[in-house]
């Protein structure tokens, strides 16, 4: 790999270079995105999609699963905020941005490809609640004001809440599950239907 290709490389202890920095995390999530399975993946070949030397990626990450959660995380918009005033709107404000990462058509194929593969590699998967925990943890709190308010119920069982809102979003976004469902208003859809359990008797 030549120096040109590598600017990290050419000037070793200069600051990070944010263009190699993108270069490495768009190799990465191009090639889940083309189908190749996590476990085939390696720091040469990420670098010689990124067009950077091994040592710009390790001055970086400390292994390639880093690297592949590093990537994963540049997909999930920030938390947004809640105005914490309705308990729907505050869902409807969380659920809108699950299974949409962006609208590059590229990273909705990145997210369906990905998920299985997580599912079976454990510390994939615990990195992988590292990057969705924030969000849970807001929908969580939005949930139990509800029932301290009244608006839901006091048994509500505020993980499997969670887990009724968030997997319709999931699966529809990035499997196009149903194709025949409208997603204009799903994240609408699917909180009404979820609060209709949840409300008070």
């Amino acid at each position: 790999m030549t120096s040109t290709a590598d600017p990290d490389k050419r000037a070793p202890g200069r600051p990070r270079s944010a263009r190699s920095e993108q270069a490495i995390i768009d190799a990465v999530l191009g090639m889940i995105a083309d189908g190749e399975a996590l476990e085939t993946l390696s720091i040469e070949s990420i670098a010689a999609r990124a067009g950077v030397g091994k040592a710009t990626i390790y001055r970086r990450w400390a292994s390639r699963d880093q690297v592949v959660v590093d990537a994963v995380a540049s997909l999930k918009l920030p938390v947004p905020e809640v105005a914490g005033e309705s308990v729907r709107d505050d869902l409807v404000t969380l659920m809108s941005r699950i299974g949409q990462p962006s609208d590059q058509p590229r990273n909705g194929r990145v997210m369906s490809c990905l998920l299985p593969q997580v599912a079976r590699n454990p510390d994939l998967h615990h990195w992988y609640q590292q990057v969705i925990e924030p969000r849970r943890e807001v929908t969580r709190r939005v949930l139990r004001r509800g029932i301290e308010t009244g608006e839901l119920r006091p048994d509500l069982d505020v993980e499997v809440v969670l887990l009724v809102l968030a997997a319709p979003m999931i699966v529809q976004r990035t499997m196009r599950w149903n194709p025949a469902i409208d997603e204009v208003g799903l994240a609408e859809r699917v909180v009404d239907a979820v609060l209709t359990g949840a409300a008070p008797g």
